[in-house]
């Protein structure tokens, strides 16, 4: 499976399952911008991935940061074939003590994020027959306590997906969503500070364990992202050991 010549934006994509996407889709040929709060993390990947990368600082929420991250696509690049909206960010308490902060964090890095880099992308991935690959979540699926902002924000990335998929198909772009589950530095570091919870928790995916980001999730984004899946669209994928299976 190639992503030789591709041209990605990946959210979010200098640290967790955002890194590992970034990494893999650069072995597999591709080149990509990353666009990513961390300064630090950004670099890195830099030093480490040099001309197969560009890294652009910035807020997803903010639509000019889509827009930066498609011009420098194209500028840098020649293009964009493929759109991985990765980020999002929330904060976890349960449903009566969530602040207007607390919604607007979760909604404005996830379902606003993603609309923005899905309209700032459109042109080219028009231009391209290109691929979007978004994010969902178990916790919006199976309704997780203390994840209500979090959880509507991803129910609605995947709703959305759903119609733009339909009306793209057109255009010949492919609109999926992956929800995974894996074991990033977050989860980590949760697994160590709480390691009973964390065996509960794994012991209930039939698979036995959290998946890893860059050979379990990473994978399923590079085929979607790759003209292996040009017969899929408007699909959500669990890439979560079998802990949640849709009808």
């Amino acid at each position: 499976m190639t992503l030789e010549n591709k041209v990605a934006v990946v959210t979010g994509g200098a640290s967790g399952i955002g890194e590992a996407v970034t990494r893999l889709f650069v072995e597999r040929g591709a080149r990509v911008v990353v666009v990513d709060l961390q300064q630090e993390a950004g670099d890195a990947v830099v030093a480490d991935l040099e001309d197969a990368v560009a890294f652009i600082r910035g807020d997803v929420s903010d639509r000019a940061v889509a827009d930066l991250a498609v011009a420098t696509a194209v500028e840098r690049f020649g293009g964009l074939d493929i759109l991985v909206n990765n980020a999002s960010a929330s904060r976890v308490r349960p449903f009566t003590e969530q602040t207007e902060d607390d919604w607007k964090l979760a909604l404005g890095t996830g379902l606003f994020a993603t609309r923005n880099f899905m309209l700032a992308a459109y042109p080219e991935l028009r231009r391209n027959r290109g691929a979007v690959i978004n994010f969902g979540s178990g916790a919006g699926i199976d309704g997780q306590p203390n994840q209500a902002s979090y959880a509507a924000a991803k129910e609605a990335i995947r709703g959305l997906s759903r119609v733009v998929a339909n009306e793209w198909a057109a255009d010949q772009i492919r609109v999926n969503v992956v929800a995974p589950m894996a074991k990033t530095a977050g989860v980590a570091a949760w697994a160590d500070a709480n390691p009973e919870q964390y065996a509960l928790s794994a012991a209930k995916v039939p698979l036995g364990r959290f998946g890893d980001p860059r050979t379990d999730v990473a994978p399923v984004i590079a085929f979607l992202a790759s003209d292996d899946a040009r017969y899929i669209t408007g699909q959500t994928l669990m890439a979560d050991g079998g802990a949640i299976k849709l009808r």
